[in-house]
């Protein structure tokens, strides 16, 4: 087996898209879906923070896909086969992703998918997940995250009030898993003829830049305390080490190269906006992985994406991969782990999760939520 490396991915929208309700319309017939927010087990009577909020795409996406119509779904088995309710939710794993082990670390329930909201404010007040397959920093996927993120807000605003909405969006964490897509969908596939408008380093220029404002934006809006994670050398996904023919597991170098020069550009844009936003907590988090994908077709996995329950391999835990671009159960737990206390290795910039939440604190006077 290869030697581990860094990786992973991560997403944000702000393009207009389908209603709500016409989103909510879009399931697909004939597909048996648990739901997408079943609740942990025994969340806290007082949780660390009062919610969760997740912006992003398939690797945080915890079921808004299924109310898309689109075929960056994971609505069918085998996926889900080791979630707690042993049914596929629309999460793009085996099992739990890695901001339903944050949540239970947080003493938070799982966060449910903003389109699969029942229109009761007590089922997002502790969280929402914005998060959605394939979704960019350049492009949607028919999702805006940004628009639903305020739209939450105005809804909490009407039933709790501007004062109450703003303390507790304050005092919230905002995950955001964002960029893959720009790089998978876009530029590495040289889209637009990409590649020859812009340099490697422009590209990245372009997306962090874009991204800066996103966050402002989210700033302006009370948002306080945010997690951003680094993305993966995608040239270590079994995708890419398939298309590019590896022999031994060899990562794709010309691939990774230009994805952890984002990673750099964006670490260096966290530390720009902890000093320019006043009382702004931004913490940049990376981790690690390997090769082979439990469930796909090719070598490595890496050719055709999961599709059926006969594609799996029987024990995902001995797997970093569950499919071509996607971790499995076991990695998402430990990748969780690093960014809530740095248990297994040090990855976050300037503090891991646990070390944000104990300052806010010291400095709040913490009671509970």
């Amino acid at each position: 087996m290869a030697p581990t490396s860094p990786l992973f991915f991560f997403l944000l929208v702000f393009f207009p898209s389908p209603s709500l309700q016409e989103r909510r319309s879009r399931t697909s017939s004939g597909v048996l879906v648990a739901s997408s927010s079943p609740s942990p087990p025994s969340p806290s009577a007082s949780p660390l923070v009062p919610a969760l909020f997740v912006l992003g795409d398939s690797t945080v996406d915890s079921g808004t896909n299924n109310y898309l119509g689109t075929l960056a779904r994971a609505d069918r088995p085998p996926y889900g086969r080791d979630f707690d309710t042993h049914r596929p939710t629309g999460r793009f794993s085996n099992g739990r992703i890695i901001v339903d082990c944050l949540a239970i670390r947080l003493g938070l329930p799982f966060v449910p998918p903003f389109l699969g909201w029942s229109g009761k404010i007590e089922d997002m007040i502790r969280g929402v997940n914005y998060a959605s397959a394939a979704s960019g920093i350049l492009f949607s996927s028919g999702s805006d995250l940004i628009q639903q993120v305020s739209d939450t807000f105005q809804q909490f605003e009407l039933s709790l009030g501007e004062e109450a909405t703003a303390d507790l969006i304050s005092k919230s964490v905002f995950y955001v898993s964002i960029g893959s897509n720009d790089f998978i969908h876009y530029y590495l596939q040289n889209t637009s003829s990409a590649q020859v408008l812009f340099l490697p380093w422009e590209f990245n220029q372009l997306l962090v830049t874009t991204m800066k404002q996103a966050l402002k934006s989210l700033y302006d809006k009370n948002v306080r305390r945010v997690v951003l994670t680094g993305l993966a050398p995608i040239g270590c996904t079994p995708h890419y080490l398939w298309l590019y023919a590896s022999e031994n597991g060899e990562c794709v170098d010309a691939i990774n190269n230009v994805v952890m020069e984002f990673n750099y550009a964006v670490r260096y844009m966290v530390h720009e906006l902890n000093h320019e936003l006043p009382n702004a907590a931004f913490t940049f988090c990376g981790f690690q992985t390997v090769t082979d994908a439990c469930c796909g077709l090719g070598k490595y996995g890496g050719f055709i994406m999961c599709l059926l329950p006969e594609m799996a391999c029987s024990n995902a835990s001995t797997h970093v991969w569950w499919d071509k671009f996607h971790p499995t159960d076991a990695v998402n737990r430990i990748i969780a782990d690093d960014r809530w206390a740095s248990e297994h290795a040090s990855m976050c910039y300037p503090v891991n999760l646990q070390d944000m939440i104990r300052s806010f604190h010291s400095l709040a006077g913490y009671t509970g939520w």
